[in-house]
């Protein structure tokens, strides 16, 4: 037992549910790792896809890809946003309120997946845009722009850093390995996920010039998830890249939609907190 605020409170009640989401999507990727060796398709079995919910099958992926994750790298990344975000919406908006939203973000973020990969069935550059219907999907990104979304309402001027130097590698990285010999790929990527592992930690310095390496942009709340979607759906739209826009872009339609909803039913806790977050 520990003692918060005074009064008397269990040790697993004292861990935010940020952090136990984090718990469990690392154990999971590790469980799921480890069970591939033995069964190859499990991740067929995991990832979401929209031919198959549309045909009735595999609905249950609709949750299951929301604890899966791809690769180490992935969960890092995924998880590194998650710890800040997180910690930081479940202290505005309480424990149950945050769990509903990052689990109900995540399924609209899968939902979006699957509709707007029919949708793209019917036009040139629909898949490349908004993804193919075989195209499989994983990953928590969906309910963590849930969490921008929330934030971008409640506290809209709180300034927050974008880590542009990273995204920037990484878009740099899927483009040049598809235009090298496979055999010097695999020395790219980890070159690459060295240096992206190296901004994300630099911004952890106290040193100003080492956190400048991740090319941080200071922005107000209410423009990150601009700023995080729009410029990676045009460069979809030219070239196709491995990330699920739509999917963020369904996890921020819902919390922007809670968001609102808190703002409208407790609109005095809302301006006071605006007040202490501009």
């Amino acid at each position: 037992m520990r003692y918060v605020r005074g009064e008397r409170v269990s040790f697993f009640r004292s861990i935010s549910i940020t952090n136990w989401l984090i718990g469990i999507n690392v154990v999971l990727f590790f469980v799921f790792h480890i069970l591939n060796y033995r069964y190859e398709n499990l991740y067929d079995l995991l990832a979401i896809k929209a031919s198959d919910i549309f045909a009735g099958k595999q609905i249950w992926t609709i949750i299951t890809s929301m604890f899966t994750h791809e690769s180490g790298f992935h969960l890092f990344v995924n998880m590194f946003s998650l710890y800040f975000l997180g910690n930081f919406s479940e202290k505005i908006v309480g424990r149950k309120r945050f769990i509903w939203l990052y689990l109900l973000a995540g399924v609209v973020g899968g939902i979006a997946f699957v509709g707007f990969a029919k949708l793209g069935m019917g036009f040139a550059k629909g898949a490349a845009l908004f993804g193919g219907f075989e195209d499989a999907a994983v990953g928590a990104s969906g309910a963590i722009f849930g969490l921008l979304g929330l934030l971008a309402v409640l506290v809209p001027k709180n300034r927050v850093y974008l880590i542009v130097g990273p995204l920037i590698l990484i878009i740099i990285n899927m483009i040049l390995v598809r235009y090298i010999p496979e055999s010097f790929a695999g020395f790219v990527n980890i070159v690459f996920i060295f240096l992206v592992f190296l901004m994300l930690f630099s911004m952890l310095s106290f040193n100003s010039r080492l956190r400048a390496l991740a090319l941080p942009v200071a922005m107000p709340l209410w423009m990150a998830p601009i700023v995080a979607i729009v410029p990676l759906m045009i460069i979809s739209f030219y070239y196709p890249l491995p990330i699920g826009n739509t999917a963020h872009f369904g996890g921020l339609v819902a919390g922007l939609a809670f968001g609102f909803y808190l703002r409208y039913k407790y609109r005095k806790k809302v301006m006071m907190l605006r007040r202490y977050f501009r």
